[in-house]
């Protein structure tokens, strides 16, 4: 039997394995002169900072789920689960180091072909897909799509120190309580290592003395596991408008990636290629502090996944309204945004 003691040590583990490996991943950067360099118009920061922070958190994510499994018995499914994530997301890692360590990077089209090749592992190879969609293919199909996006939505919204980790340990959080009442051990291990994981970077990511970025092999990850393990719980148990709880709890990130694709398409560029037009910085634009605008955004975050936890355990059309307004909300959001003039 699983108990909350399990939960607290998986948690525990992840934290202090990162907090400790981000200090080693940072000293082998700065070591072997792995450093992301302001050398481009659309770079934020103005120092060279060490990358390979994302090697910390995706470690320590592993160390907790390698050490809770010596100590408990999980179920055949529950392993097999596991197994499709630690492959999955070391392809979507090894991915993103080396887009980080080449100079140059890789082309959009060579990382989508290894992308597609790094989800179908989970959806094919372990069917872990979209499970209210009766036709095979199409959930296959959607689920890939679905995987592709949030590693890239949190690739993308990795432009600000304590973004996409803030933002990823606040939606792990909220994915361990939706799915802890149906004892789907592979999301609950998997979420609640993530959240420790990610916090446990989190210090050094905000420092100004030690300061380390996670770069694309952290985002990209961090938002393969996150959209993995998405799919899988159930969230319809009450109402079918509970199917929308992972949009709102990933909601952000979602969020960040349409708007900033639609604002380039609108300007005449490829959504594929960098640029100035994420809202964080059109928020700084205005006047906020980086500060002003974490709090921000996290405390979006939370909201957002409260409303989620109350779509899964709340009945009736009251759901459907308070999404409706939502969509509003984002609708009205996006308007505003876009009339922000950036350089």
């Amino acid at each position: 039997m699983i108990t909350e003691n399990y939960y607290i040590i998986s948690f525990t583990v992840a934290f202090a394995v990162s907090l400790a490996a981000t200090l080693f991943f940072r000293f082998i950067a700065v070591k072997l002169n792995i450093y992301d360099h302001p050398v481009t118009a659309v770079k934020t920061h103005k120092i060279s900072t060490p990358y390979l922070g994302g090697l910390a958190i995706w470690s320590a994510w592993t160390v907790s789920l390698v050490i809770i499994r010596m100590f408990t018995h999980f179920p055949t499914g529950t392993l097999t689960n596991i197994r499709a994530l630690l492959i999955g997301s070391f392809l979507f890692l090894s991915l993103g180091l080396f887009d980080d360590i080449k100079k140059g990077g890789l082309g959009f089209k060579i990382k989508f072909l290894i992308q597609i090749a790094a989800s179908l592992v989970a959806t094919v190879g372990f069917d872990i897909r979209i499970s209210f969609i009766d036709n095979y293919f199409i959930s296959v199909a959607l689920s890939v799509f679905w995987i592709i996006g949030l590693s890239n939505a949190f690739n993308i919204i990795d432009i600000m120190d304590g973004l996409s980790c803030g933002i990823a340990a606040i939606a792990a959080f909220f994915f361990f309580f939706i799915a802890l009442p149906s004892e789907m051990l592979y999301v609950n291990f998997s979420a609640i290592a993530l959240a420790g994981a990610c916090l446990g970077f989190l210090p050094y990511n905000l420092s100004k003395k030690r300061k380390i970025f996670m770069g694309d092999t952290g985002s990209l990850a961090i938002g393969f596991i996150l959209a993995t393990i998405a799919l899988g719980t159930s969230y319809t148990k009450l109402n079918f408008i509970g199917v929308f709880a992972p949009l709102l709890i990933l909601a952000v990130p979602i969020f960040e990636t349409a708007f900033v694709s639609m604002v380039r398409i609108k300007n005449g560029k490829s959504p594929f290629l960098g640029s100035k037009d994420h809202f964080p910085l059109r928020l700084e634009k205005m006047g906020f502090t980086r500060k002003q605008i974490l709090i921000t955004v996290y405390a979006a975050c939370a909201v957002l996944g409260v409303f989620a936890y109350l779509f899964v355990n709340l009945a009736g059309i009251s759901s459907f309204f308070i999404l409706l307004f939502l969509v509003i909300i984002f609708i009205f959001a996006a308007y505003k945004l876009a009339k922000i003039k950036m350089d």
